[in-house]
């Protein structure tokens, strides 16, 4: 009886491991159908993101003159197309490779582990993702400089921060940096994609100088309005829709039983951040603005991004409140302390309100949020979080801002010191479509040119049409 129990209990051990190892095997392998739903989400909203890129072409086109249209197009256009190829040839190996001391990604150059490893369906559909957040950043800078940056300089500082300058500072959250260890939150990109673009258009408005005729010997700015308030609050529009692409889809999921609660709270910032620009901007002026309401829809979007599913919907609500003010007084002090000419207002949107939302998960977030959307039970100071959460979103706000601005402020001056970042005064006055491209935006409302830079050549003249006669019907009697 002992013989038998002493060979039937390796028997039953290696029984009992196989039997556990196939469990663990089914455990670990990805439901098909799981996949495929991922694989869908991330497809949709990467979709919903990259027609961003017409909403920033509206909102930019519209707010500068009509002479520089199509510049504003090419640039917005020239951005996604510069940033596809660089992100896939190095941007994303940088931002997600293998870490080398979690301050830069070192493989998947090309896109090539996933090619060598056979990747799957969702493993493009996050690539896909991820190249239309870098394209983000690039395309916030084009409205700060608008109106009198060099085309062919503008094309180098794209390929420079899709390809190098924001992988880096996004490797250090998420691509599981130093950032990421420290325990920073920034679920969608108050800093990593907004800020980022906002710094870098701070250093590039500082060092190409205000357009002609911002502002007056004694210091006083002027209003130079855009062509078109309705192509701006349509690209308004646009951006808000895409949204819901940019926060839901951060998930990285379609399994996230967040993701509906993540549109709520990005909805509500977006309005709030609306009224309450609208509203301050009104007690200071006497009027309601339209170009301060669309840009506050915009400033709370950019604020909730960090926290869009860490907060309550009633921090949402102040989020966006907060965001608001952020942007009018923020635009107040970069035109008339600083004078820096921004216009557009990208730097208080993005830098300054990717600044604020990113600092603001350290105030509102909740632990109770955090288990429905899976982002654990990160606490701001007011859920009983204390100061360290707080103090963390700082370090990160300060280190992206500095690497970002710091970065892009070399690029820009090594631009600057050999081909130029400015058009000539000629060219600025005449417009950038004519001087850069050769083209007019309007051709029904300027002057006829040949299209060749710097030439202009009158059309023929018509024939004089001769009036017409019109005799009058003969009035018979009934």
């Amino acid at each position: 009886m002992k013989r038998r129990l002493l060979w039937a209990l390796p028997i039953a051990l290696g029984l009992a491991m196989f039997s556990t190892q196939s469990a663990f095997a089914q455990e670990a392998a990805p439901d098909p159908v799981t996949t495929q739903i991922d694989t869908i989400w991330l497809l949709m909203a990467a979709f919903l993101v990259f027609f961003m890129q017409a909403g920033f072409a509206m909102v930019e086109s519209g707010f500068t003159r009509a002479k520089n249209a199509a510049n504003i197009l090419m640039k917005n256009l020239m951005d996604f197309c510069v940033g596809t190829v660089l992100f896939f040839a190095f941007g994303f190996g940088l931002m997600y490779g293998t870490s080398a001391g979690g301050i830069i990604g070192t493989s998947n150059f090309f896109l090539n582990d996933i090619l060598v490893g056979a990747g799957s369906g969702k493993d493009w559909a996050g690539f896909l993702f991820q190249l239309v957040f870098a394209a983000t950043a690039a395309t916030i800078v084009s409205g700060a400089v608008a109106e009198r940056f060099k085309f062919g300089a503008y094309l180098i500082y794209s390929a420079v921060i899709v390809g190098l300058i924001y992988p880096i500072s996004g490797h250090w959250l998420w691509g599981g940096g130093w950032l990421a260890k420290q325990g920073f939150v920034d679920f969608a990109g108050s800093t990593l994609v907004h800020s980022v673009g906002g710094w870098a258009a701070l250093a590039g408005a500082i060092l190409l100088g205000p357009r002609i005729g911002k502002y007056n010997k004694d210091g006083s700015s002027n209003v130079i309005p855009g062509h078109s308030l309705t192509l701006a609050v349509l690209g308004v529009f646009i951006l808000w829709f895409g949204w819901f692409g940019f926060n839901p889809g951060s998930t990285l999921s379609g399994m996230n039983e967040g993701i509906g609660y993540i549109a709520v709270t990005t909805n509500l910032a977006a309005a709030t951040g609306a009224l309450s620009a609208l509203l301050i901007n009104w007690l200071r002026t006497g009027r309601p603005d339209t170009a301060m309401a669309a840009n506050g829809a915009l400033a709370g979007l950019v604020a909730i991004t960090a926290g869009c599913a860490s907060v309550a919907p009633v921090g949402a609500l102040a989020i966006g409140v907060l965001a608001g003010a952020v942007l009018v007084y923020g635009s107040s002090f970069i035109e008339n302390t600083l004078k820096i000419d921004d216009p557009v207002g990208a730097i208080a949107v993005h830098a300054l309100n990717g600044a604020f939302g990113t600092l603001a998960v350290g105030l509102f977030a909740s632990p109770a949020v955090g288990a429905l959307t899976g982002m654990g039970d990160t606490a701001g100071l007011f859920y009983g979080g204390g100061l360290g959460q707080l103090g963390t979103q700082a370090l990160g706000v300060v280190a992206v801002g500095a690497w970002a601005f710091g970065t892009m402020f070399l690029v820009f001056w090594l631009l600057k010191a050999t081909i130029g970042i400015r058009v000539s005064a000629k060219e600025e006055l005449e417009g950038l479509d004519i001087s850069e491209h050769g083209t007019i935006s309007y051709p029904e409302f300027g002057t006829p040119f040949n299209g060749a830079p710097g030439e202009r050549t009158h059309m023929p003249t018509p024939a004089p049409v001769a009036a017409a006669t019109v005799k009058p019907a003969p009035v018979t009697n009934p």
